[in-house]
Parts: structure tokens; sequence; C-alpha cells
């Protein structure tokens, strides 16, 4: 009877402890749990661990993340037996596990970049071609050691599962061109970014095709429903997170994908929490449909005429541009329709066309890109438009009319620094607003435009600080922001 009670006693307070531990535990205090899917692991992420505060915005940037609790993903200890010694005599030596590894080396690079804002001054080991200055940057000092960092460290693996055309290819021509060209840099072996084992990759790249994904799956399109869509994404993720460690670990936080179609934001609609930490980068980057800033990225969109990576030429000099502002494009969603019916063939200084004569179509469209000081760039039916880099191009002051829209490396770059932007309300108002900036302010923002180019050129291989190159920076400051629970 004595034994009973006292197995009762100990069965109790042992319940007692587990609960106390449970309670202090860092898997009961800001923690949630994530559920993949049926087929997924279920997997708790400290919420401090995946806290996003900026970086690089100012130069009294947050400091970075404190460290989350630690969570065991990897076995961290090995056995070393010395020589005739038996196993219970072996030494226990610590070694620190991938994911400390590379979490240290996001630590120093965090903070380099901390250095740089305060010292306003950049340490590198190599000699540096190019040094960003300038207004156009929010912070010149802090995203120069920030792209230093990125080239010293950064590795993404990009997955090898799947076939194509749905993965490891996509459109490198039209307006899908920067999804298409961005994926078939990552899968190159010029890359420099490129991990060769998953083990040291900071990002992982999921390279599948929303545009082709769409053209193969949905032709003939007798439905607009993203089913189709969703489930294809999520059995890619189904079979990568299966197979490897690295989504579960992390829910996903440190893995990205790149997508220029109308429909990419849609993928994560059939399960949100699946998606939660996942980083989007995104042509279609409207706020008001669920793009994040902090976790997604805005992609610039492109539209490449077969056989090459650009349009060609600046236009004329500034001060012989003789068009005060220019727009050509179809009545596609409200922005345009009041542009159009506002502007179209009202006023010989503000240039408005929905359809320019199809003789020499993209030439006349390129001459009057050149010889226009502002570019009307409204969004369509979605927020992005590849008008705002073919102005960019031309050396034409962007005009950005649009609602929710995240521009493209706003981390990085300032654009009231080298573009107008007018609210929708203000359509009426265009002329007298473009009429009212004075000459030299014109001047100072045609300049901006120049020096800005480089950050939206393409270029195969990728040249740094070029528009591949600004798009993987953009998933760098992603990963920068959060830290790996190990």
């Amino acid at each position: 009877m004595a034994t009973l009670t006292c197995r009762t006693h100990f069965l109790f307070f042992s319940v007692l402890l587990l609960l106390i531990l449970l309670y202090i535990s860092p898997f009961n205090h800001n923690s949630f749990a994530v559920f993949l899917s049926s087929s997924f692991s279920y997997r708790r992420i400290n919420k401090k661990s995946l806290q996003i505060s900026p970086v690089l915005i100012t130069p009294s940037a947050s400091p970075a993340p404190t460290p989350s609790p630690s969570l065991n993903f990897s076995n961290s200890t090995i056995s070393i037996s010395s020589s005739g010694s038996s196993a219970s005599d072996d030494t226990r030596i610590r070694v620190k596990s991938s994911s400390e590894k590379i979490e240290e080396s996001l630590a120093k690079a965090r903070a380099a970049i901390r250095k740089a804002i305060i010292s306003q001054n950049y340490t590198s080991d190599k000699e540096e071609i190019f040094i960003p200055s300038g207004s156009i940057y929010r912070n010149p000092y802090g995203f120069h050691q920030s792209h230093i960092e990125m080239k010293k460290r950064f590795k993404v693996w990009t997955y090898r599962e799947g076939d194509p055309p749905l993965v490891h290819d996509g459109p490198v021509n039209n307006i899908y061109a920067s999804e298409g060209q961005f994926i078939d840099e990552m899968e190159s072996e010029l890359s420099p970014f490129a991990a060769r084992h998953p083990d040291e990759a900071h990002a992982f790249f999921l390279p599948f095709s929303i545009a082709n994904v769409i053209h193969f799956l949905y032709r003939p399109l007798v439905s607009f429903s993203r089913e189709a869509l969703q489930r294809f994404v999520m059995d890619y993720i189904s079979v990568v997170s299966n197979k490897y460690p690295y989504w579960n670990r992390s829910s996903g936080a440190d893995h990205f994908m790149v997508s220029c179609h109308d429909w990419a934001p849609d993928i994560n609609e059939a399960n949100p929490e699946l998606f939660q930490y996942f980083i989007r980068v995104l042509c279609n980057a409207n706020t008001s449909e669920g793009f994040r800033p902090r976790i997604d990225a805005s992609l610039p969109e492109v539209n490449l005429l077969f056989g090459t990576l650009g349009m060609p030429g600046q236009g004329v000099s500034p001060r012989n541009r003789s068009i005060l502002a220019f727009f050509a494009g179809g009545s596609h969603g409200y922005i345009r329709k009041r542009i159009l019916d506002r502007w179209k063939d009202k006023d010989k200084e503000i240039q408005v066309y929905e359809y320019l004569p199809k003789a020499d179509l993209h030439q006349n469209y390129q001459k009057l890109m050149g010889q226009s000081r502002f570019c009307l760039c409204p969004s369509g039916f979605e927020v992005a438009s590849p008008r705002i880099v073919e102005a960019i191009y031309s050396g034409c002051v962007p005009v950005l009319i649009s609602d929710h829209y995240e521009l493209p490396f706003s981390d990085i770059l300032d654009w009231s620094q080298f573009s107008v932007q007018i609210p929708v309300e203000k359509i009426p108002e265009i002329k007298a607003i473009l009429q009212g900036i004075p000459e030299r302010k014109y001047l100072r923002l045609y300049m901006r435009v120049r020096r800005v180019q480089r950050h939206f050129e393409i270029h195969r291989p990728s040249k740094p600080f070029d528009l591949i190159d600004m798009v993987l920076h953009s998933v760098w400051l992603r990963r920068l922001n959060f830290r790996l629970p190990f």
C-alpha cells in the first residue's frame, strides 16, 4: 500500500513538473503551429525567429531580431572514440549544425551592414567597381555593404525536382520575360550564388513557372478557377518538403518563387497557413490583394521582344524633348479608362493613344517615349506595367498612376527622386501638375532616371546591380530579417 502511495505521489509530481515545463517552454509562449497539409509534418516555429525588421531603410534601422529559443532539427553532436576505448568512454564533442553556421554568417552580415550605416563607409576585401551614392537610394551605405555581403555569402539552392515545361523553364520574351529570365539564370552553371549542396544554402528557390502552368494546364481555357494552379504548387511543395528537411524547419520562410503572371498571388488561397512566411517575388505586387512588402518582393515587369534583353537607345536629350507626356495602351482597368476618357485626342502636349498605328508599332512607341519628358505609367487590370521599365530605358521620367502598388526595389530605391506619382483622383490635373514642375527639377529627375537604369537592365549572365541581381538582393534582405530556429 505504501509502495502504491509513493508511486501515486511520484506520478502526480511528474505530471505537475511536466505541466510547469510546458508552461515555460518556448513552444508555449509566442509560438504557433503551422499545418502544411495532411501529407506534411507538423512543425512549430517560434514567432521571434520570424519577426521582420527593416535593415536598410534608415540609419537608425532596427537591430537584428533576438535569437530564437533553440529548437533541434538535426543531431548537433558526434561521437569520437579513442583507439582501444569502449563506446561508453566516447567523448561527446559539440559541433555546429548547418543551420547554426548559416545563421552565424548572416549575423556577421547584419553587423557589417549596421557598421556601414553608422560609419557611412563600406568594408570590402575587393576593389569595388560601382559604389552606390546619391538620393536615388534610401541608404546608399547600407545598400552597398549589404550587396558586398550578399556577393560574399549568399547561396541559393534551386530544387532539381520537376520536369519542363512547368518547372525549370519559363517565358524569356514578352511581358512575362522577367519570370523566365530569372529561372534560366538560376539554373545556369554560371551563377555565383548557386549552392553546391542544400545544407550551405541561405535560401531555396522553387523554379516553377506560373506563366507556363497557365499556358499548358489551362489550354483550352474553359475555367478561370485557380484550383489546378493551386494544386500544382501544393503538389510541388509536398514533394520537396517530404524529400528534404528545409521547408519544414522554417515553414517555408527561407523559400521563394518568382512570377510575373497576374494569377501568381492566388496560389496561397487554398491553404494560407502553408504560405504564411513563403517569399513570393511578384510583378502583381498589390497590397490590397494580399501582397506583404516585408515578406514578399516586387518584381519589375519587363516586355522583351524575341532575341532582345531590353529597349535600344536612350531617346533624345532632355532639352529637345518636345512632348510633355505620352501614353499608349488599351483601356484595361478603371485607371486607364479614366486617362483615355480625359486625355485621348484632347491635347497635343499630353499625347494619349489607345492604339498606335500598326505599321512599325514598336518603333513608333519607342520613338514617342524617347521624345517625351514624362511617360504616363498607369496600372491596368493589375498594378504592374512594363511601361515603367520602358520609360526608364528611354530616359523618360515615369509618372506613376496606381493604387496599392508596391514598387520594385522599394527597400533600396527612393522612387520619389526619379519619378512623379499622381493620385488616381488627380488624373484631370495631369497637365497642370507636370507643367508645374520647374525645369531645374525636371533635369534632376531626368539625370536620376539615367542613373537608375543599371538596376533595370537585364544581362545574361547577370551582372552586379542589374535587374536579376537586384531581385536576388530583395530575397537576400528578406532572408536577413529572420533567424532559423536551431
